[in-house]
């Protein structure tokens, strides 16, 4: 068994036809006193891989604790592959793989006994998962370390182990929180290029990330949220568009407010975190001439991305 039949089915585009993979309705969830999730509705289409992006507390652990039954809503209605979460939780998640933020992995087991021993949740034989282990090990690029302890893995191996754990009752979706937290670039982009092949055969990926960049690359839509509500939902290159709609100039140096009040008249709009000033401009070049040169003073000049939405949307101020 190999990588290319591990998932059946190929991806020419979204499937938009038929009911979605994921229907959040109106749905809320208190903690006493707070509202952690106000309200929220959105649908992740069958086959797209879609975005749950916020900062911390905005609520997206509480959400996937919903989707997966794990927590029950105050109010409001869930569905996962067509099942009425809560009620149908259980049956549900047979259709579904799950990767948490933290890999919960068996230390004690080898890279082998790991996979063998989930398979069992789900009823699948032991004749069962030795066809199915090697075709596991080898999406995950794990193969010369299928006799290795848990503990004898790079975070990398952790991530792409506990990626291809989530695979072995071949779900129709994937639900990831942070999958790439604390992962070097090269063992980011290697996660990436796994996702993708996931996405190229047809599954569907609900993420939460903060990393604007894999949300950016990965993400057919991405949702938004903060307190609980969510504040905007769309394509990354339309939110871009609608929210930025320019390109942006950071410029970094020792008194970034009296650099704003000299730029003001130059730029359509400006925001100060930090020792940065990011310029917001239609047309760069009289910014470009004002700074050039100066001592103490670094620009850098590029076109506007998801992460500057975010920050838009947010704040670029850390909360607690």
């Amino acid at each position: 068994m190999t990588d290319q039949t591990l998932h059946q089915g190929a991806r020419p585009g979204v499937d938009e036809r038929g009911a979605p993979a994921i229907e959040f309705s109106e749905v809320r969830k208190h903690y006493g006193e707070r509202s952690v999730v106000d309200g929220l509705s959105f649908e992740v289409r069958r086959g797209e891989c879609f975005g749950l992006l916020g900062p911390n507390g905005a609520g997206k652990t509480t959400t996937l604790k919903m989707l997966l039954g794990i927590t029950s809503p105050d109010s409001g209605a869930i569905r996962l592959v067509g099942e009425p979460v809560p009620a149908r939780a259980r049956h549900a998640r047979e259709r579904v793989g799950v990767v948490p933020q933290f890999d919960n992995l068996d230390p004690d087991f080898t890279v082998r006994e790991n996979l063998v021993v989930f398979g069992r949740y789900f009823g699948l034989t032991g004749a069962r998962m030795d066809a199915l282990v090697p075709s596991l090990l080898e999406f995950a690029r794990l193969e010369s370390k299928a006799d290795a302890r848990v503990g004898e893995l790079s975070g990398g191996m952790k991530r792409r182990l506990t990626l291809a754990r989530a695979l072995v009752n071949d779900p129709d979706v994937l639900v990831m929180d942070e999958p790439t937290t604390g992962l070097d670039p090269q063992a980011r982009h290697l996660i990436w290029e796994r996702l993708r092949s996931l996405l190229a055969r047809g599954k569907t990926i609900l993420l939460t990330t903060h990393f604007m960049e894999e949300a950016e690359r990965l993400c057919d839509r991405v949702c938004v949220i903060e307190e609980g509500r969510k504040i905007a939902e769309g394509r990354p290159h339309d939110l871009v568009e609608s929210v930025i709609g320019s390109d942006v100039i950071e410029i970094y140096g020792p008194d970034p407010q009296a650099l704003a009040a000299e730029l003001a008249p130059l730029v359509e709009r400006m925001e100060v975190s930090g020792e940065t000033l990011f310029c917001y401009v239609d047309d760069p070049q009289p910014v470009h001439a004002r700074v050039k040169g100066r001592a103490g003073v670094r620009y850098l000049h590029r076109p506007a991305n998801l992460e500057d939405v975010f920050l838009r949307l947010t704040g670029r101020e850390m909360v607690d």
